[in-house]
C-alpha cells in the first residue's frame, strides 16, 4: 500500500533539506581549496589592475610627450612667422631709407640748380 505524505511530513523534509544544504554551504566556504581559489583570484585580479595602470601610464606620457611635440611645433611656427615679419618690417625700412636717401639727393640737385639759376641771374644783372 502506498502511504502518502501529510502536511507535517513534507514540512520535516524540507527543513532537513535546507539544513544539508546550510551543512554542505559551511563545509565548502571552510574548504582549503576554496581559500586558495580566492587568493589565486585575487592574485589574477591584482595583476590585471597593474597591467591595466601600466598600459593607463604608458598611454598618459603617450599623450604628454604628443602634447610636447605639438607646443614644440607651435613654438617654432611662432618664431618662423616673428622672423618673416622682422625680415618684412627690415626691408620696409631699407626701401624707406631708400626713398629719403633719393628725395634728399633730389632736393640736394635742386637746390644746387636753383643757385646756379640764381648766380647766373646775378650774373646777368651785373653785366
Amino acid at each position: 500500500m502506498l502511504k502518502t505524505k501529510d502536511y507535517s511530513d513534507r514540512r520535516h523534509d524540507a527543513i532537513s533539506a535546507k539544513v544539508a544544504l546550510l551543512e554542505k554551504f559551511k563545509s565548502a566556504t571552510s574548504a582549503p581549496d576554496l581559500v586558495l581559489k580566492r587568493a589565486a583570484r585575487a592574485e589574477v585580479a591584482r595583476l590585471r589592475d597593474a597591467r591595466q595602470a601600466a598600459r593607463e601610464a604608458e598611454k598618459r606620457k603617450a599623450q604628454e610627450s604628443a602634447a610636447a611635440e605639438a607646443a614644440a611645433v607651435a613654438e617654432a611656427e611662432a618664431q618662423r612667422k616673428a622672423a618673416e615679419v622682422a625680415a618684412l618690417e627690415a626691408g620696409k625700412q631699407a626701401q624707406a631709407r631708400r626713398i629719403a636717401l633719393v628725395l634728399s639727393d633730389d632736393a640736394a640737385r635742386k637746390a644746387a640748380r636753383d643757385l646756379r639759376y640764381a648766380k647766373r641771374k646775378a650774373a646777368q644783372r651785373v653785366a
